[in-house]
């Protein structure tokens, strides 16, 4: 199954356009997950390649930030219930005013003492999936994978550098731009309000 081929079809894979990420970095290239949310059985699909990576790793439990990774969180955790035979339970994160992810709803006794797996649809930065990491560590689970279904900076975020168990499915290398060097700005370019961060963005700079 290749995961790129995937989001194309649906729609997932938007370029040409100029987006603000959550880290404020600027790019002309956006996965978006919410086209790929609605069709099930291609989310089925991407969560069972997870789970295939996974289901000799002992996972307990699979954590992903919310909203949009909870699909994802779910999904492998019922793919590797069938590939284990044991339950596979499946919680979220939450993010905070302080764009923190934590856990919320008693979902911190879930992962006490138990293996995690954490996944997300795709990372920058690796910024979310590192803070979701820390808060199961601090709730007592251990970290035995992190996973993301598109790394879009594999020279840059790799286990090496964040010093964590860390994988992808697949690779879409995006060039990023502070917002003081973004060529988009500097061309023009009108930045993308409907999708990203854009539109916050561009509040703060009033």
């Amino acid at each position: 199954m290749d995961i790129i081929s995937i989001l194309k079809k649906v729609g997932a894979i938007i370029t040409d356009s100029h987006f603000v990420g959550t880290s404020g970095l600027h790019f002309d290239t956006y996965v978006n997950k919410d086209a790929l949310l609605p069709h099930t059985e291609s989310v089925s699909g991407i969560c069972k390649l997870f789970a295939e990576k996974y289901k000799d790793k002992g996972v307990e439990v699979v954590v992903s930030p919310a909203v949009a990774g909870i699909p994802f969180s779910q999904w492998t955790a019922y793919h590797l219930t069938k590939f284990t035979g044991k339950e596979v339970l499946s919680v979220f994160t939450e993010k905070t005013s302080e764009n923190d992810q934590i856990f919320k709803r008693g979902y911190d006794e879930y992962v006490k003492g138990k293996k995690v797996l954490v996944l997300e649809d795709s990372t920058q930065t690796g910024g979310s999936v590192i803070k979701v990491a820390r808060s199961v560590e601090q709730a007592g689970g251990k970290v035995i994978g992190v996973c993301v279904m598109v790394n879009k900076d594999p020279e840059k975020i790799n286990a090496k550098v964040l010093g964590i168990p860390f994988d992808s499915l697949s690779e879409l290398p995006v060039t990023t731009y502070t917002a003081e060097e973004c060529p988009l700005c500097k061309k023009g370019v009108p930045i993308n309000t409907t999708l990203g961060h854009g539109k916050k963005f561009l509040e703060l700079k009033k």
